[in-house]
């Protein structure tokens, strides 16, 4: 443990000392970013490459990807940088490499990395018996929490109990794919602590309960749908269990439930300080990196986070870790796929912001009328589908961009829009493994657990067949 004490702290450092790089005055690049009405579709052939990439070699090299995962992505990101550099210019694609790193990538691992490890020190001791009134319990109590402390840090803290209480059963594969879909996506929908592209819209302008009170109905239904059918799917296979021979329990436990490593939690409030002191201060300092405005109080908020990781590493005893079954192997997949994913989307991202002049013009025409109102099921599905496969948060914005961008209008004359907006993107990142990063880490501490994870596609069987007539029936109740 000393090693691996040692090494997480040397890159967490390294980190604090690269953001502090970051926010060293620097000339400004020339221009103000790709125009995304010059770019062909060819430009996705990376970004569309990494999906593939992350869906299709799991299931047909999976030993080559479980060991050479970050090679891949660095031949992806490669395949993107090296072209526009070469068409582009050094300069342009040094201002899109840092804007995308500082304002996006950064924040986002940051974020990421210290809910990871501050919520790898919290233990929940004894063992609870995975039966389906536990199961639906832990997922209510996660779906509730995600909009506190986030559906990241609601994930990390309760993953590694919901798995614990279901090691000794054969059939768990839905517990997860089902925790996914409402502790890591759907819960974290009624503030904007909940979930990043909320989160944008409140430094928009977006009132802060404002989803709060025009999110509720929708979570309230499609949770409690969730729920229920949860709760009947798991009781159908733990009826079956019963006709097997015993599994034996892989952890079992003498001690009484408890919660070990409360130190923890003052830290998970640190976090939820930071985010919220990044949105309500505002000096009015800015770092110019590269072309790049990188506000002052996000660098404090990024490094803030930083401090209370490292100071979780170090106030928490070992045993608690190692019992938690914790290892730095998930947040590193996650840290070298989405570095990569974040690069390859540039393009795609810039082509959807031009609107009506891009290359993707007949997608966006799906979300106006021919009097240039906005179509409310339209921007839902358009968003939420495309969260699904991008980042959840630049979509958001892209869309509430495309909505008029004006909090005050979106929030009273167009709310519906803005609520169509906000559910699309926080609902269906529940899509695929790759529309909101919990998804993600969910996935890699589940398979380091033993648990038979379906690939991307056959998680995209379980969320077609469970979520998109949930989603169907939201766009007939509110969006119509």
């Amino acid at each position: 443990m000393p090693t691996t004490k040692a090494a997480a702290t040397a890159a967490l450092f390294a980190s604090a000392l690269l953001l502090c790089c970051a926010a060293i005055p620097a000339q400004a690049a020339p221009g103000a970013g790709i125009e995304g009405a010059t770019l062909p579709l060819l430009w996705g052939i990376p970004f569309l490459g990494m999906l593939l990439s992350i869906a299709i070699m799991p299931l047909l090299a999976g030993h080559f990807w479980h060991h050479h995962y970050g090679k891949v992505a660095l031949f992806w990101a490669l395949a993107f940088l090296v072209p526009f550099v070469a068409v582009y210019g050094a300069g342009l694609t040094i201002y899109e490499v840092v804007h995308a790193a500082t304002l996006e990538y950064i924040p986002f691992i940051t974020l990421l990395f210290s809910l990871f490890t501050i919520s790898g020190g919290i233990l929940l001791t004894g063992n609870l018996r995975g039966s389906p009134g536990v199961n639906t319990s832990l997922l209510a109590i996660g779906t509730l929490l995600a909009s506190v402390i986030g559906t990241t840090g609601a994930s990390m803290v309760l993953i590694r109990p919901l798995l614990r209480a279901n090691d000794d059963r054969r059939y768990n594969v839905h517990t997860v794919v089902f925790f996914i879909f409402l502790v890591s996506n759907i819960g974290g929908s009624l503030t904007p602590l909940g979930d990043p592209p909320l989160f944008l819209g409140f430094l928009k302008g977006v009132d802060f309960f404002w989803t709060t009170k025009h999110l509720f109905h929708d979570t309230a239904v499609i949770g409690a749908i969730l729920l229920v059918v949860f709760y009947l799917l798991d009781r159908y296979f733990y009826s079956r269990e019963d006709r097997l021979p015993p599994k034996a329990d892989p952890t079992p436990e003498t001690e009484s439930l408890g919660l070990r490593g409360k130190r923890n939690i003052p830290l998970l409030g640190g976090v939820i300080a930071a985010i919220l002191m990044s949105a309500l201060w505002k000096p009015g300092i800015e770092f110019d990196v590269f072309g790049t405005h990188v506000p002052l109080p996000s660098v404090v908020r990024d490094i803030s986070l930083l401090v209370l990781a490292g100071v979780s590493i170090w106030i928490t005893p070992a045993f608690i870790r190692e019992r938690n079954g914790f290892d730095w192997e998930p947040i590193r997949e996650v840290a070298k796929l989405f570095a990569a994913i974040f690069l390859t989307i540039i393009p795609v991202i810039a082509i959807l912001k031009a609107g009506s002049n891009g290359a993707l013009a007949p997608l966006v025409a799906l979300v106006t009328d021919s009097a240039g109102e906005p179509v409310n099921a339209g921007y839902f599905w358009m968003t939420g589908l495309l969260s699904g496969f991008l980042d959840n948060a630049p979509t958001y914005l892209v869309f509430f961009n495309l909505a008029g961008g004006d909090p005050q209008s979106l929030m009273t004359k167009y709310a519906v829009t803005l609520e169509a907006i906000s559910a699309g993107a926080v609902f269906m990142g529940a899509l695929t493994y790759i529309g909101n990063a919990p998804n993600f880490m969910v996935l890699a501490i589940a398979k380091s657990r033993g648990v038979a994870m379906p690939s991307f596609f056959g998680y995209m069987a379980w969320s077609g067949i469970f979520l998109l007539p949930c989603f169907a029936l939201l766009t007939w109740l509110y969006f119509l």
